[in-house]
């Protein structure tokens, strides 16, 4: 076709051919034997050729009720942990042809707004990261294929459900801790209503106990760097003994947990042990670098990814939990005198 002029159709490829539309979308579909020759199939793939015509597979799958897309909704954008669910979803869904719109759904807590005019029409299914369930209802998560990421197995809207195995990072977190001789906790949470937050708190308050003269408390904070200085300060100036470890649901509200310590004249990790959770770049920018539990989010994504592809196959997909890993830096040692 001449420069500028507009791009090809099945009609055109028809003409060019001299059959019916019919047999254009029989031969390019790949569904022509036994209902035309061999001859005029070939006709139809040189005229085809000729004009550079190219099938438009967004109108075909649109008229199938399949666009090849998933929404990720995540909570927020705040933190390098989604990006690398993103990154991980993406890789999966384009080995299979799928691609990945990514939508923050601020706090997580919802509801969020939906997305698209129809998100039905739209996506051929979901994956949602760390969400509270009334947060999916208006991107109709309970009307598409769903999985959910970070997420209670028992009480989840998703076909499917993929968690990291986070209480056993706070076992390892609690273990590291009492090994060091530490007694006396405190809790730096993370003042989100989510169902891997009450794990983490239910996981280390189980396994603290277990140890004989430990005193665990517990305070909250938004997940930012100046809240969590804010409520570490105010918990650390309180009567009575002071903990001596300190173990937080993120890195972000660790490295709060550092500034409140500096700002109360103490030393990490002579006069108090920090502890986070992410290993995020974060963790080894700070001084000393931060003891934390290393969680693999793209391998996370990648799971999610697979977990819905199985959905939309008829397939079960995997159920075991992903492990997790403690890794141990500067920022834990045994308490000071």
């Amino acid at each position: 076709m001449a420069p500028g002029s507009t791009r090809p159709t099945s009609r055109d490829v028809a003409q060019v051919a001299g059959v019916s539309q019919a047999a254009v979308s029989l031969v390019l579909g790949g569904k022509w034997r036994g209902r035309v020759s061999e001859t005029t199939a070939e006709r139809v793939r040189e005229a085809a050729r000729e004009l550079g015509y190219r099938p438009n597979l967004a109108a075909r799958n649109l008229r199938l009720g399949h666009t090849r897309t998933v929404l990720l909704v995540v909570p927020a954008l705040t933190t390098e942990f989604f990006a690398g669910v993103y990154t991980g979803a993406a890789r999966v869904a384009a080995e299979h042809g799928f691609g990945v719109v990514l939508y923050p759904s601020p706090e997580g807590v919802g509801p969020a707004k939906d997305p698209f005019d129809s998100a039905q029409a739209a996506l051929d299914g979901v994956i949602a990261s760390s969400m509270a369930p009334e947060a999916l209802s208006a991107i109709r998560g309970d009307q598409l294929p769903l999985v959910m990421l970070d997420s209670d197995p028992r009480g989840s809207l998703g076909a499917a459900t993929v968690n990291l195995d986070i209480a056993d990072g706070l076992r390892q977190v609690a273990e590291h801790l009492l090994v060091l001789g530490h007694r006396r906790f405190l809790h730096l949470a993370a003042g989100i209503p989510s169902w891997t937050f009450d794990t983490r708190a239910r996981s280390l308050a189980t396994h603290l106990a277990q140890a004989p003269g430990t005193s665990l408390g517990s305070t909250r904070a938004p997940i930012s760097i100046e809240d969590a200085l804010t409520a570490t300060e105010s918990a650390l100036a309180a009567p009575g003994p002071r903990p001596t470890a300190i173990v937080c649901d993120d890195d972000l509200l660790a490295a709060g947990a550092y500034k409140a310590a500096r700002r109360l004249g103490l030393r990490i990790p002579d006069d108090l042990s920090i502890t986070g959770v992410d290993d995020l770049a974060l963790a080894t920018a700070i001084d000393p670098e931060l003891t934390t539990v290393r969680l693999d989010a793209e391998l996370f994504g990648e799971r999610g990814m697979q977990a819905l592809l199985a959905v939309l196959e008829g397939r079960t997909p995997a159920q075991e939990a992903i492990p997790v890993e403690l890794v141990v830096r500067g920022s834990t040692a045994p308490p000071g005198p």
